[in-house]
């Protein structure tokens, strides 16, 4: 690990103005919440900030509802969010995404802010050694023509096929949330998770729209009583402590056995967190059955394109949502209303 400079700043504004702006080298300063992907990146030299500020005494670490709207702390650790009622009663795709992540230990130390903008563990840009387009701009691609088992379908570009690797902002991005940041001499902004990551295409090195030094303090978001019919589906090598060969989290306002409405989240697959929009439209005015389920897993993976050792994503993934769709639908709400009062947590684990 190189040399660095530590910082422990006691407010927001004092974090975001204590970042060094990029360097020479084109790196800057890196804000520190629970580490789990900083650290290992700077032992491996693959990134190697100039500064490491510490958000340790910033707060950002409740969450609160008022007036129908739930706002998460950035600080929250993945572990608070998962067992928190708001998420195991009413919007159990959220809390399933988060215990079915890492380890307990993990789960006890990350972050919600830095889980969503963890960084892609394909093994060419952690190497350090191999051509990669997002560690090294320009130097290209090694995992197009190389092992890419674990790599992406959806959202590639010619220039990277990294997938996205978390599970939390899978099923968060059902929920139309908007991420609340900080940047230097700007105040606070905020922005609709939709747009926070962005595509690989020609600049791979850009994974988000934030600023350098842009800090997210947190999220905000509705949840309609029908989030209660959320599941989060996980395919992976084994049961626990495994990235997503292909993940799904769906959320269904159901009328009887017709959806009104369903929300799909795609993880493992993509370069970015992924909703199936086309699967979605499809999805409204149907009847619940496994033709309709297994079409709508047709839609969302319309376009992905697999490589030598990725391509058994797509099928798999197909099969994935299939499966969260119906484990939705067949949800036990017993004295909730069809739009999903009341409720109880899913734990399907998907097909592994």
């Amino acid at each position: 690990m190189k040399p660095f400079r530590y910082q422990a700043p006691g407010s927001v504004d004092a974090a975001v103005e204590a970042v060094d702006p990029m360097g020479i080298a084109g790196q800057g300063g890196a804000f520190l919440a629970g580490g789990t992907t900083l650290i290992d990146l700077m032992k491996l030299h693959v990134v190697t900030p100039p500064s490491v500020t510490d958000v340790k005494n910033l707060g950002l670490d409740t969450i609160e509802e008022s007036g129908g709207e739930v706002r998460i702390g950035a600080r929250v650790t993945m572990a608070e969010a998962a067992e928190h009622p708001i998420f195991v009663e009413r919007a159990p795709a959220l809390s399933d995404a988060l215990w079915k992540a890492a380890s307990p230990q993990l789960r006890n130390v990350a972050t919600l802010g830095g889980n969503v903008l963890q960084r892609t563990r394909c093994p060419y840009f952690r190497d350090n050694v191999s051509p990669c387009n997002k560690r090294d701009p320009g130097s290209g691609c090694a995992a197009i023509g190389g092992i890419n088992r674990l790599l992406a379908v959806l959202g590639t570009s010619e220039n990277c096929i990294a997938t996205y690797a978390g599970d939390f902002a899978n099923a968060l991005i059902l929920f139309d949330a908007t991420v609340e940041t900080q940047r230097a001499g700007e105040g606070p902004r905020q922005i609709p998770f939709d747009d926070l990551h962005v595509l690989p295409e020609d600049h791979p090195e850009r994974e988000t729209m934030l600023g350098d030094d842009e800090l997210i303090t947190g999220y905000r978001f509705d949840l309609p009583d029908w989030a209660r019919r959320s599941v989060y589906v996980k395919a992976r090598d084994r049961e626990s402590y495994a990235f997503a060969l292909a993940s799904a989290a769906v959320a269904l306002d159901l009328d009887g056995d017709t959806i009104r409405e369903a929300r799909v989240g795609l993880g493992g697959v993509a370069t970015v967190p992924w909703r199936a929009r086309e699967a979605e439209d499809f999805l409204q005015g149907k009847t619940v059955s496994e033709d309709t389920a297994l079409e709508a897993g047709r839609i969302a993976f319309e376009g992905a394109k697999g490589y030598e050792h990725n391509a058994f994503k797509i099928p798999l993934g197909r099969q994935v949502v299939a499966k969260a769709i119906l484990d939705a639908a067949g949800m036990d709400i017993s004295g909730a209303s069809d739009s999903g009062a009341g409720g109880t947590s899913a734990t399907s684990e998907g097909a592994n």
